[in-house]
C-alpha cells in the first residue's frame, strides 16, 4: 500500500493528474490519502466562500455566482474519487472514512448555503435579475442557486438554522450507515451448493458463474449463489430445489432486516422523523411536499395520480399471471400454492410454454462484449460518437475498462469507464457516476464518466453472458453515461445529469428502446461459441415475449414507489414501526401475496442511503411516461435512427443538462408534454397494447 501523504504536495489526490486524459492516479491512491485530502480541500473552499461572502464591492453575477461556481475544485476531485470507490470498490478503511466524513461534508454544505451574508448577495442578484443583462444559461444558474439556498434554509432564523444543520448532518450519518449495513448483509451471505443435487435445474451458464463465485470466495470445487441480482435471480428462475429457492429468497428479502448490528429499521424510523421535521422547518406540511416542490411532478397528489393509474391494470395483469403459474405448477404435479420464491421458477416455464422461449436459449446470444459494442454503435448512429479502447491507464480494479470518446468531427468528448462485474467490495445494483463533469467555466473540461454493474463473471476463458434484462440494464446505464458525456454547458451546476430526479431517468430509459431494435439485435446478438447471429425465428419470439410477466414487474416496482411516498407523507412519524408501516401500506393497495416489493424498506438504498430518491422512487415511472412518448417521435418517422429527431434529442435532452426547466426541455424536443397512454401501451397494460 502507498504510504500516506505527509503534506498536500505529496498527496496524489491533490497533485495535478497528469496521467492519460487526466484520469485519477488510482494506483497511487491509498485510503490514508483521503482524510488529509478532504481536510485540505474543505479548508480551500471555506476560504474561497468567505472571500465571496465578505467582499465589500457590490454583488455581480461574476463576483458572486461565477465565483461560487469556480470554488471547491479540489473538493470535487477528491469527492469524485472517494464516493465512486466507496460504492464500487470499498474496504473497511474507506467505510470508516465514509462514516467519518458524512456529517463533516453535510456541515460544510450547510456552512455555504446557510451563510447569511452570502445569501444576501445572491438574493439581491435574484431580485434584480431582469436588469443584469444575463444570458439564458446565466439566468438559469442564478435561479437554481437561489432555489438551493432557500431550500437549504437560508431564510430561517438562527435557532431554526442550527436545528436544520443538526438534522442534515445526522441524516448524512444515518444514510451512510444504512448503505453500509445493506452491503454488509449482501457481502456476508453465500448459498453454497455442494454436489449435483444442489445444482438441479441450473443451466450451464449459471453453473459456470456459480463455480467462479465459489472460486472467488476460496471455495474451489463448490458453487456459490450470492445476493447479486445477476446471481440470485437466475437461480430463482431455474433451481428445481424449492427448499434452496426459499432459503436464498428469504435472505435476499431480509437484507437490512435480520436483527443485530446491520438491521436498518431503527435507522429508517429516525430518518423519516428527521425528514419530516426538516420539511416543517422549511414551511412544508410533509417531507414529500418539500421534496416534490422542486421536481416535474410538483406535488404528492400528482405522483399518486400516476401510480394509481398504472396500479389497477398492473395488479389485474399480475393476478392473471399468478393464475397461469398456479396452473403450471399443478400441471406438472407440484401440489403447492405459489409463494414469492416460486414466481420466477414457474414464470420461466410458462414463458417457455407460451413463447417457446427460455433464458438458457437466449443467454448464449448476449455476450457482454457484444452488448457493449451494440451500445456504442447505437450512440454512433444517433449522435456520431466513436469509442476507442484504452489499454494502458490507471485502474482502481483490474476488471475495469476505459474508452476514449470522440465526436463526429473527431474532437475529444470524454472518457468512458466500464466496471461490469459483481464483487464483494461493490454495492449491489447498477449506476452511472462521474469522476469529472463537463463544464467550460474553468477551461474546456471534458467528462470522465463511469458505468458500474454487477454482472456475473464468466468462468476461466469464457465470456460473461447476459440475460435480456441484464442487456437492458447496460443500455439503461449507458443512456445515463451519454447524458454525462454529451453535456454541453458552461456552468458546473447545470452539467450532465444535474437535473430533477423525475427527469434524470428519461435519457437512460429512452436509450433502452434501441436494444430492442431488430437490426441492432441481428448484428450484435451472436452466439458466443459459433458466432452465428440470433436466428430470426428466435428473435421474433424474443420480441413477442418482451411484455411477458409485465404485471409482476410493474407491481413489484409500484409497491416500492407507494411505500416511499406514503412514508414521506407522514405529518408526525414519531416511533415509526418500519415493518408494520410497510405491511399496512401494501395492504392498502391490495398487494398480491405472491409478490414482494422490488426494494423492501430495510434495504431500500435508493431512498435511505441518501436523499437522492427519497419521495422520488416514482421517478422511473414518471420518466417512463416521457421515454415511451419520446421514442414514438422516432417511430413516427419510420426510422429509429432518424437524423433530425436524433439531433433534436441531443440538443434539448442529452447535451442540455439543466439549461431549461424539464417540462420546457421536453416540449422543446417533442412539441408537447406526454400523457400516460404511451407508457401503458409500452408495458402491454392498456386495452390496445403496442404491436
Amino acid at each position: 500500500m502507498t504510504a500516506p501523504a505527509s503534506t498536500p504536495a505529496d498527496n496524489p489526490l491533490l497533485r495535478p493528474w497528469t496521467g492519460p486524459h487526466g484520469l485519477p492516479p488510482f494506483e497511487s491512491i491509498a485510503p490514508d490519502h483521503f482524510r488529509p485530502a478532504f481536510d485540505t480541500a474543505l479548508a480551500e473552499q471555506q476560504a474561497e466562500i468567505a472571500a465571496i461572502a465578505d467582499a465589500t464591492d457590490a454583488p455581480t453575477f461574476a463576483n458572486t455566482v461565477e465565483a461560487m461556481e469556480r470554488s471547491g475544485q479540489a473538493l470535487k476531485r477528491v469527492g469524485g474519487v472517494f464516493f465512486n470507490l466507496s460504492g464500487s470498490h470499498t474496504n473497511d478503511a474507506i467505510q470508516a472514512i465514509e462514516r467519518e466524513m458524512a456529517p463533516v461534508l453535510a456541515k460544510h454544505r450547510n456552512s455555504i448555503f446557510m451563510n447569511e451574508t452570502l445569501f444576501r448577495r445572491v438574493d439581491e442578484l435574484h431580485r434584480r435579475r431582469e436588469t443584469l443583462g444575463l444570458d439564458a444559461e446565466q439566468a438559469r444558474v442564478l435561479d437554481r442557486y437561489h432555489t438551493i439556498f432557500v431550500r437549504a434554509g437560508a431564510r430561517l432564523g438562527p435557532e431554526e438554522k442550527k436545528r436544520l444543520a443538526a438534522i442534515t448532518e445526522r441524516l448524512a450519518s444515518l444514510g451512510t450507515q444504512f448503505s453500509q449495513n445493506v452491503l454488509a448483509d449482501e457481502k456476508s451471505y453465500r448459498l453454497v451448493l455442494d454436489g449435483e443435487a444442489d445444482l438441479a435445474g441450473l443451466p450451464p451458464f449459471l453453473v459456470e458463474a456459480a463455480a467462479q463465485a465459489a472460486e472467488d470466495a476460496g471455495l474451489n470445487g463448490k458453487h456459490v449463489i450470492t445476493l447479486s441480482r445477476s446471481s440470485i435471480e437466475p437461480f430463482l428462475q431455474f433451481s428445481s430445489r424449492r427448499d434452496l429457492r426459499e432459503q436464498a429468497f428469504k435472505a435476499w428479502a431480509a437484507r437490512g432486516d435480520a436483527g443485530g448490528a446491520t438491521d436498518n429499521k431503527a435507522l429508517i424510523a429516525e430518518m423519516v422523523a428527521l425528514r419530516a421535521e426538516r420539511a416543517k422547518l422549511l414551511g412544508y406540511e410533509t417531507f414529500a411536499e418539500f421534496k416534490l416542490a422542486d421536481t416535474m411532478a410538483k406535488t404528492p397528489e400528482a405522483v399518486l395520480d400516476l401510480l394509481n393509474e398504472v396500479w389497477t391494470p398492473a395488479r389485474r395483469r399480475a393476478q392473471e399471471e399468478r393464475d397461469d403459474l398456479q396452473a403450471q405448477a399443478q400441471a406438472q404435479g407440484d401440489n403447492i400454492e405459489i409463494e414469492p420464491w416460486d414466481w420466477r421458477y414457474y414464470a420461466e416455464q410458462v414463458r417457455n410454454r407460451q413463447h417457446n422461449l427460455d433464458e438458457a436459449t437466449i443467454k448464449p446470444y448476449f455476450q457482454l462484449d457484444r452488448i457493449i459494442d451494440a451500445a456504442f454503435d447505437t450512440a454512433h448512429r444517433l449522435f456520431g460518437l466513436s469509442f476507442e479502447e484504452i489499454k494502458d491507464f490507471p485502474r482502481y480494479h483490474p476488471d475495469i475498462r476505459a474508452w476514449r470518446v470522440t465526436g463526429s468531427d473527431g474532437a475529444f468528448v470524454g472518457i468512458f469507464i466500464g466496471d461490469y462485474f459483481a464483487r464483494s467490495s461493490k454495492r449491489s445494483g447498477a449506476w452511472m457516476s462521474a469522476f469529472r463533469s463537463q463544464e467550460r467555466l474553468t477551461g474546456d473540461v471534458r467528462p470522465i464518466i463511469v458505468n458500474v454493474m454487477n454482472f456475473a463473471k464468466g468462468g476461466p476463458g469464457e465470456p460473461s453472458l447476459l440475460s435480456f434484462d441484464d442487456a437492458r440494464t447496460l443500455f439503461h446505464e449507458f443512456g445515463h453515461a451519454l447524458h454525462g458525456l454529451l453535456s454541453n454547458v458552461t456552468y458546473p451546476l447545470l452539467a450532465g445529469t444535474s437535473v430533477s430526479t423525475d427527469f434524470v431517468e428519461l435519457p437512460s430509459q429512452l436509450y433502452e428502446h434501441w436494444l430492442s431494435q431488430p437490426d441492432i439485435l441481428r448484428r450484435y446478438a451472436t452466439h458466443y461459441r459459433t458466432g452465428e447471429p440470433i436466428p430470426e425465428e428466435l428473435l421474433q419470439r424474443l420480441m413477442a415475449a418482451r411484455n411477458f410477466n409485465q404485471g409482476f414487474a410493474t407491481v413489484e416496482y409500484l409497491a416500492s414507489a407507494f411505500v416511499d411516498i406514503d412514508l414521506h407523507r407522514l405529518t408526525d412519524p414519531k416511533d415509526l414501526d418500519a415493518a408494520a408501516f410497510e405491511k399496512e401500506s401494501l395492504k392498502k393497495i391490495g398487494m398480491p401475496r405472491e409478490i414482494i416489493m422490488r426494494h423492501r424498506t430495510p434495504h431500500f438504498t435508493h431512498v435511505f442511503s441518501g436523499d437522492g430518491y427519497s419521495s422520488g422512487y416514482y421517478s422511473y415511472l414518471w420518466s417512463e411516461v416521457l421515454d415511451a412518448d419520446a421514442f414514438n417521435a422516432f417511430e413516427e418517422t419510420g426510422d429509429a435512427f432518424d437524423r433530425t429527431t436524433a439531433d433534436k434529442l441531443k440538443r434539448f435532452i442529452y447535451s442540455a443538462g439543466n439549461l431549461r426547466d424539464p417540462a420546457e426541455a421536453y416540449t422543446a424536443f417533442r412539441g408537447r408534454l406526454p400523457t400516460p397512454e404511451a407508457l401503458l401501451a409500452k408495458r402491454g397494460l392498456s386495452a390496445t397494447p403496442a404491436a
